[in-house]
Parts: C-alpha cells; sequence; structure tokens
C-alpha cells in the first residue's frame, strides 16, 4: 500500500520518457542518392526511352520531380562539393574534377552534411564515390561519416582508360580508410552497383532504432560504363540503358528496406545527379533531352538534374515542382528541418523547404543562382525563379551537333567562344536557342548587377577578379626537411 502514493510519479515518468522517444523518432532520416553523370532525360519520370525505370516511377507517384533543380558545377568534384557543405565549390576552394595525385580536398574547417547532422546523434554512413580528396586526411571518415565503402574518384581514373592508358594508377577500393583491393577490373567495377546498395540496406537495418543519414553515391552511370548479370542486356539502349535499370533497382532496394524496417514514412530520400551526361562517349551517355549541351558546361544540359524526393505525409504524392532550385539548398533545409546550427561561416544555400513541400505560394529565397566552371570563370547567372538566364562570355566545348563515341571510345569535343553575353527566357525555351537580350535590356542589366556581386564575393577569372569571400581548400602539409 506504500507503494501506491509513487505510482503517479511513476507513470509521469514513463509518459515523459515516451514522449522523449517519439522526439527522437520524430527527426528525419535523410537518404541521398546521387548518381553520376546522369541526364535530364534518363529516367522514367523525365522522359527515358528503351528502357523501365519502375521504381523512380513509383517515387515519383509518392513524392515529388523537381524540374529544375540544378547543381552548383557541371563535373564530379565540384559538384559534390556543393551538395555535402551547401557553398558554391569555389567558394570553399574545389574546382573541377580531383585527379588521384591531387593534394587537395575539403578543409577541415568545413562542415559537411555529416557533421551537421551528427550535432543531432545521427548515424552517418556512406557508399560510393568519394571524389572530394584522396588522402587519407580528406576522406568521408573524416568528415562526420562513421563509415565508408566505395572508390576515391572517378571510375574512369584508372590504366584502362580509353584515351590516357598508363597515365593514372589502379583504381583502389577503399573500406573506411583502408585500401582493401587495390586494383579494380572490369569484373570487380559490375559488381560496385550491388555492393553499394547491399551497403545501404545494411546500414538502414543497423540504424533503424535511430535517426541516420546515408549518402549513397553511385559510381555509374560514369564512363567505363558496367553492369551486374542482372541487367547486362535487359534494355533497348544497350549498355547505358542497362546501367541505368540497376540503378533504379538500387533505389527500388532501398525504399524496401526503409518499409521492411519501419522507418518509411520517416525518411526523406533525394534522387538527383552530379551533372548531366557526358554527350563525347554517344552511345555509352545519356541524354540531356530538350537541354542544350551536356557535362562539362555551363548551359542547362551540363547543370540541370532528373530529381525526385519523397518523403510520406510532408511532400504530397504526384506533385510536380517547376521552382528553380540548387544542392547548396539541401544543407540549410536539413539544418532546419532538424534544427541543427548551421556553421558559422558563411555558406551559400538557403532554406528552401516550403518550396520543396509544395506550399501554396512558396517562392525562392534566393536573389538568383551563379555557375562556375574551369577555375573559377563564372560562366553563367539566372534569377532566383529560373526564368531568365544570362550566359556571361566564355569559352565552351561542344559537338557542333556531330555524333558522339561509340561503345566507350569518346568523340572530341571543339572549343566554341560566346563572344558577348546572351539572355534565354527559360519558360519558353528551356533548350537555349534564341537570344533575347536586346528585347530585355532590364533583366540583362539586373542580370548583370547580380554577376558583379557574385565576382566581388567569389571572384571570376574571365575579369580577373579575386572574390573577398573565397576560402582554401584543405592541402596536404610538406614533408619536413
Amino acid at each position: 500500500m506504500k507503494l501506491f502514493p509513487r505510482l503517479p510519479l511513476l507513470v509521469l515518468l514513463l509518459c515523459f520518457s515516451a514522449s522523449l522517444s517519439r522526439a527522437v523518432e520524430r527527426l528525419p532520416n535523410i537518404v541521398i542518392i546521387f548518381i553520376d553523370d546522369q541526364g535530364y532525360a534518363d529516367i522514367g519520370p523525365f522522359g527515358a526511352k528503351g528502357y523501365s525505370t519502375p521504381n523512380l516511377d513509383r517515387m515519383a507517384a509518392e513524392g515529388c520531380k523537381y524540374t529544375n533543380f540544378h547543381v552548383p558545377q557541371p563535373v564530379c568534384s565540384a559538384s559534390r562539393a556543393g551538395l555535402l557543405t551547401g557553398c558554391y565549390p569555389n567558394r570553399i576552394g574545389m574546382h573541377g574534377a580531383l585527379g588521384p595525385a591531387a593534394k587537395v580536398g575539403i578543409a577541415a574547417t568545413e562542415m559537411t552534411l555529416a557533421e551537421l547532422v551528427k550535432q543531432k546523434g545521427y548515424a552517418t554512413g556512406m557508399a560510393g564515390k568519394w571524389h572530394l580528396g584522396t588522402p587519407k586526411m580528406f576522406l568521408p571518415t573524416h568528415h562526420g561519416f562513421d563509415e565508408y565503402f566505395g572508390l576515391p574518384y572517378s571510375n574512369d581514373m584508372w590504366p584502362l582508360h580509353p584515351t590516357a592508358k598508363g597515365v593514372y594508377p589502379p583504381l583502389p577500393l577503399i573500406e573506411g580508410e583502408e585500401v582493401i583491393k587495390a586494383e579494380l577490373g572490369h569484373a570487380d567495377q559490375e559488381q560496385l552497383t550491388t555492393q553499394y546498395t547491399e551497403r545501404a540496406v545494411k546500414f538502414i537495418e543497423k540504424n533503424k532504432d535511430r535517426p541516420f543519414f546515408f549518402y549513397l553515391a553511385h559510381t555509374m552511370v560514369h564512363v567505363p560504363l558496367h553492369v551486374s548479370a542482372k541487367f547486362r542486356g535487359k534494355s533497348q539502349q544497350g549498355l547505358y540503358g542497362d546501367a541505368c535499370m540497376e540503378v533504379d533497382w538500387s533505389v527500388g532496394e532501398v525504399l524496401a528496406a526503409l518499409k521492411k524496417n519501419g522507418v518509411d514514412q520517416n525518411t526523406l530520400v533525394i534522387y538527383s545527379s552530379d551533372n548531366g551526361p557526358w554527350l563525347s562517349y554517344g552511345n555509352h551517355a545519356g541524354s540531356a533531352g530538350p537541354l542544350r549541351e551536356g557535362k562539362g558546361t555551363c548551359w542547362e544540359g551540363g547543370t540541370r538534374e532528373p530529381t525526385l524526393m519523397r518523403w510520406p505525409g510532408k511532400i504530397p504524392a504526384g506533385s510536380t515542382c517547376d521552382e528553380m532550385l540548387m544542392t547548396i539548398d539541401l544543407f540549410p533545409t536539413i539544418a532546419k528541418l532538424m534544427g541543427a546550427k548551421l556553421p558559422r561561416h558563411k555558406i551559400d544555400g538557403l532554406d528552401v523547404w516550403p518550396v520543396i513541400a509544395c506550399e501554396k505560394g512558396a517562392k525562392n529565397p534566393h536573389d538568383g543562382y551563379a555557375f562556375y566552371y574551369e577555375v573559377n570563370q563564372l560562366q553563367a547567372v539566372t534569377s532566383s525563379d529560373g526564368r531568365w538566364k544570362l550566359q556571361l562570355p566564355h569559352t565552351y566545348h561542344t559537338l557542333g551537333g556531330r555524333p558522339g563515341g561509340r561503345d566507350g571510345i569518346p568523340a572530341k569535343y571543339e572549343n566554341r567562344k560566346l563572344e558577348k553575353s546572351e539572355l534565354y527566357d527559360l519558360t519558353d525555351d528551356v533548350g537555349e536557342s534564341q537570344d533575347v537580350a536586346s528585347a530585355h535590356p532590364d533583366i540583362v542589366q539586373k542580370l548583370n548587377v547580380y554577376a558583379e556581386s557574385m565576382r566581388a564575393e567569389l571572384g571570376d577569372s574571365l575579369t580577373k577578379r579575386k572574390g573577398s569571400g573565397q576560402r582554401e581548400p584543405g592541402r596536404v602539409p610538406p614533408l619536413a626537411p
């Protein structure tokens, strides 16, 4: 009988504990699936032909299709730096695609998405292509990831490169910080999509009872193309279509694992690509659909990516968002969703959750977006709504209407110079075919003012400007004498 007076207190403690547990559970899990070199028209929801992508079709039906979603630079390393830090890559000293011998990477002073979510006790994991620094001090486990399995850079940076034989070292496979296989061959690459997927599924199973972030950065569909026996010969688009089908299978396995482990309803899944198709590879490259050019250019085909997001009950099913967005916005948006603190240093992305969630009347909060390429060349700027795009004078590569290469051997690009700025109304001309600068001098002036503000902040090698907001990348310290 003496115990009865304590029962209300015990009940209160149990209720508080359950409430606290629910609060932790309400933190959303995050899964980002980042494909390599996939074109705008390479998945079913964006018009793929010659093969099916049923899992991505289902993801679109259960979530939202984003038709105007961009990367900040149309190339591997820079694009990934923008995704993981919320910064324009050139702000943090990341340019182009790092080679195996590069002695730079993301600086330890920068905050990655993995480090951001660590504030809230998240488990963090990654499988796939890193490409943000090869020395151990730059690998994912030094940037907030609990575990890592994959390639340190692009899969064509190996001795079998078709136009640079003998230039690159053997391609290694890494677990954590250690090389577990020093030299991959074709048979090894055929299993990468499967292995990465298995790692993602295992990670979800292991961490289903706590909030988690998993970054699945597929090596495919970057050349050299490889596919497992499960999908070899299955498409009507050759090896490229087969590889896209296997990537779609991977998405299905991840979605199934989320559902099987009871976390499907509380997980934001994001699917996108690091840049557009590598058109010089012809039948081993994807399609930019109606967009102009592809990878390695700041035309729409280089930066506008096929993007889907799914979060039941949070992102309306079967919806389409035409507002402009960029990968740099994911970092601050995720921070806001979980109540994490942003870094003290400046980032470039903004919280765009109302746009992602398709809230009525939601508008992009940016003044505009800038597109850099090469070593800090400001090549294009857009209005925040994505309607107007000003291509600034620069040199770009193109096939000039010629077909690309065949079966893994690339065709040669030619260089073309844009002598003067050109304005495009992307609402009516997504293919950037009609320069309307003379008809809209007010828009040109406004975008030039924005471009000048970006030059002041981040520099521009084309106009020989150094920006006040640029930071140094991480560097391997020199050996002591």
